[in-house]
């Protein structure tokens, strides 16, 4: 006698707003944007405006996108400065600490988004975003020395009442006992010699998408 075993299956969770994401919508979104490609053509735009020295103010208050000119809800501004040791006034953080802000701003709103969309509650998220400059390069100091960022280091600490992990080099361990993710990231440009990267791909996100948070 032949016997077959058919796995059960979950039934499909129906989607409810968490970790202040609106899920249905943003669930909609993807599959419109997955209908329509031409839906996800974007262009975010900034005005800067020199102020004195170093010193300079951008704005941000409109854009395109989903096939339409957008408008944010209050218009935006950011100051950028150089720290005195820098010949600057440190009236407002640095551009290349904007770069990291920015950075990991937009790591913050993907982990958000997808824990919410596979039914993890966050209880907290945050993170350290280390970057590393050798001036010499933007001073014009050396041809050897990159201009900008050698290197970038992220790192994660989540805590959510359902899962614990420690993600490092794209490698994943778990324990059941705690509540807490730490997820060590480092993501370097492919494109630059003598580079390291400790993940397993180019993308932090696509690093993070192997813990066991998204396998919640």
């Amino acid at each position: 006698m032949n016997a077959t075993t058919t796995a059960e299956r979950k039934p499909r969770r129906t989607p409810t707003p968490m970790n202040g994401v609106d899920t249905p919508t943003l669930l909609a979104t993807i599959q419109a944007v997955g209908a329509q490609p031409e839906l996800a053509k974007f262009q975010f735009r900034t005005k800067s405006e020199w102020i004195a020295g170093t010193h300079s103010r951008s704005s941000m208050s409109g854009f395109y996108g989903a096939g339409a000119e957008q408008k944010h809800m209050a218009d935006y501004t950011a100051d950028g400065d150089h720290p005195a040791v820098l010949c600057g006034k440190d009236a407002a953080p640095t551009p290349v600490e904007w770069v990291l802000h920015a950075l990991a701003s937009c790591l913050t709103a993907g982990i958000a988004n997808i824990a919410a969309a596979r039914g993890v509650n966050l209880r907290r998220v945050e993170s350290i975003v280390e970057g590393d400059i050798d001036l010499r390069g933007i001073l014009g100091l050396s041809k050897d020395v990159r201009n900008g960022y050698q290197g970038i280091h992220v790192s994660f600490s989540l805590a959510s009442p359902r899962m614990s992990a420690t993600a490092t080099r794209g490698s994943t361990s778990a324990s059941r006992s705690k509540a807490t993710l730490h997820a060590r990231i480092s993501s370097r440009s492919s494109s630059s010699p003598g580079i390291d990267r400790r993940c397993s791909t180019s993308s932090p996100m696509a690093c993070l998408s192997q813990s066991p948070l998204c396998e919640l």
